[in-house]
């Protein structure tokens, strides 16, 4: 599983990474943003709903997004 730390990165920096990473991967494969801002959740779940998105909040304030390709 790739991961990409989007700590501190306010949008749509973590979108255009992972739109990025996405390209690279094959379906079915998994990428792991982690993320402090709130805001980046709502983005990547609008912008990349055709793949499995879920998240958690792993400590307060900081998540982890989890992106299978379709």
């Amino acid at each position: 599983m790739k991961t990409i730390d989007c700590l501190g990165d306010m949008c749509p920096i973590p979108v255009l990474k992972t739109k990025k990473e996405l390209s690279t991967i094959n379906c079915g494969d998994t990428l792991k943003i982690i993320t402090d801002h709130s805001c980046v959740l709502e983005s990547m779940t609008a912008k990349f709903k055709k793949h499995d998105i879920s998240s958690v909040e792993v400590i307060n304030g900081v998540w982890e997004i989890y992106i299978t390709k379709r």
